[in-house]
Formats: structure tokens, C-alpha cells, sequence
């Protein structure tokens, strides 16, 4: 199943060609050279964020995480495994990596993740519409279960209305903008525990309609004001030129930002009510305050 990734943010470069690959050895020769780094950023937030939900009062016992636009199970892997994203891509662009079948980097990776599990995983599951990416991840045991669908486009599944009713955490690192308020609104319809929403957003792209769902559904939604974080290089001029225009018409400044040659991200943390501790907290907490 292969299907384009439409974004609504103006100018951006599209990467379809390494989105849906069977594996993700393209992707990170890609993304290298552009510094591609928000899964770095999002890793110690995400397991800051997962102790805090853990925590809360309310139902007990494990709960899933669910990423959406998944890819190749990114997140997953920093997220259960003690990796850092330069150690990924050192692993998929190294001549090894190049000179193996599909099959023998299933088995490669298979052996590198174990080799490398967390004492305390978490269960992931991953949601996105690029069925090779998604099929990689579960081969090489990334993701607990996937699922390839596109909800701004048709229903949830019955299988995954039915997963949803053990997640607790929602992550996404860069995915708004290929999906909108309705894929969110379509998966907490669903959704029978407590969920809280973790997500790194281009400031290009207007998240206020996500946060419009999420509040009637009874989140409340903060944003991390410390600072921003960079997702990665433009490709020219021209993206560069288009997301500051759309900055700008927003009345965002992007000076020692974009106009510094990088796209940035906010992070932002939806959970039901005005829980505690805050995100400025959680994010000083996980050490990148």
C-alpha cells in the first residue's frame, strides 16, 4: 500500500520517494545530510511524559503508546531501546547496512534491537499510511502491532477502534500538517482510558484546530514557551522563503529560528484538566529544558 503524504505547510519539500520504502535505509541517507533531529528531542520528553501519565490517578495497569505517522517505528526504537538517533543513522547509512538484502537487514536489525531492549518497555503501536514503513517496523519487532490507514481520508478501522481502547499516550514528532484535527478526533472517539497527547509541531503549521478537538474531548493543551526545537534543514532557499512567509502571516518571528536556515518545532502536552506536574517542569525534568 503506497500512498503520497500531503502537507498543508506551504513550499515544503516532499520526501514521498523515501517515505514508504520496505526499509529505511533511504530515509536516513536522506534526512542525514539535513540534521533531521526532532526524534532526538522527543526522546527523553516522551519517557518524561510516559512516567508522569503512569503516575496519574485514575485506571492502573499498562497502557499503550500510540505514534502516529509511525514510519519505520523511529520512535519506538528510542523510545525502547538504549539508542540515540545518530546511532540510527550510523547503523542504516554504514557500508553494512548497504550491502544487505531486506531480509538479511530484518534479521541484522532484529538482533541489534534486541541486543539493545530497555529492562521497561512500553507498548508502542504505530499508525500511518505508508504500509512498507509500517510492515519494517513490526518485522524487525519495533511495533507492538501497526496499522495502515489514513484517517483523513476513511473511518478507524475496527481493529484499531479496538487497540485504542488500551492507549493512553498519543505521540507524533512532525506529523501535524500531513494530519489534521480529524485523524485526532477520529481515534478519541475510541479511546476508553484517559489519553494525553504529546506532540512537536512545525510552528508553520496552525496546531490550533487539533487543540479545538482535543478540548472537547476534555484535554487541556500547554505549550513549551522555553524555547523551540529544531526539526531540520531547509532544502534551499525556496523552503526556507515559504515557511518564513507563513511565519510571518501568523505573526511568528523567525529571527535565530528559520531564518537561521532550520525548520522549528513546538512541543506541546494535552492531558484532561490542569494536571501536575507542568510541561515546563516535565521538559526541565527530562534534561533539555
Amino acid at each position: 500500500m503506497t500512498r503520497r503524504r500531503t502537507s498543508t505547510v506551504p513550499g515544503k519539500s516532499r520526501f514521498d520517494d523515501i517515505y514508504d520504502q520496505p526499509d529505511p535505509r533511504a530515509y536516513f541517507r536522506r534526512l542525514e545530510p539535513l540534521a533531521y533531529r526532532i526524534p532526538h528531542h522527543a526522546q527523553p520528553v516522551f519517557r518524561r511524559v510516559l512516567t508522569a501519565r503512569d503516575a496519574t490517578p485514575g485506571p492502573r495497569g499498562p497502557f499503550a503508546v500510540l505514534d502516529l505517522c509511525c514510519s519505520y517505528g523511529i520512535n519506538a526504537a528510542l523510545l525502547n531501546h538504549h539508542l540515540t538517533l545518530d546511532e540510527l543513522y550510523a547503523h542504516y547509512t554504514g557500508p553494512e547496512a548497504r550491502a544487505c538484502s531486506r531480509a538479511e537487514l530484518v534479521e541484522r536489525d532484529k538482533e541489534f534491537y534486541t541486543s539493545r531492549r530497555r529492562a521497561d518497555p512500553i507498548r508502542v503501536l504505530g499508525l500511518d499510511a505508508a504500509g512498507n514503513a509500517v510492515r519494517y517496523a513490526q518485522d524487525v519487532g519495533l511495533l507492538d502491532d501497526g496499522f495502515v490507514e489514513d484517517l483523513e481520508s476513511a473511518e478507524p478501522s475496527p481493529r484499531l477502534r479496538r487497540a485504542m481502547a488500551g492507549v493512553g499516550l498519543i505521540t507524533v514528532t512532525g506529523g501535524v500538517g500531513y494530519i489534521s484535527a480529524r485523524t485526532f478526533q477520529a481515534l478519541l472517539e475510541s479511546a476508553q482510558l484517559p489519553v494525553w497527547v504529546a506532540a512537536f509541531v512545525l510552528r508553520a503549521v496552525p496546531y490550533e484546530p487539533v487543540v479545538r478537538c482535543l478540548a472537547a474531548h476534555g484535554l487541556a493543551t500547554e505549550r513549551h514557551t522555553a524555547r523551540t526545537y529544531p526539526q531540520r534543514l531547509f532544502t534551499g532557499t525556496s523552503e526556507q522563503r515559504s515557511a518564513i512567509e507563513a511565519l510571518t502571516a501568523a505573526g511568528l518571528d523567525p529571527a535565530g529560528k528559520e531564518a537561521d536556515g532550520w525548520y522549528h518545532t513546538a512541543l506541546y502536552l494535552s492531558r484532561p484538566g490542569q494536571a501536575q506536574p507542568g510541561l515546563e517542569v516535565l521538559v526541565s525534568e527530562a534534561g533539555i529544558g
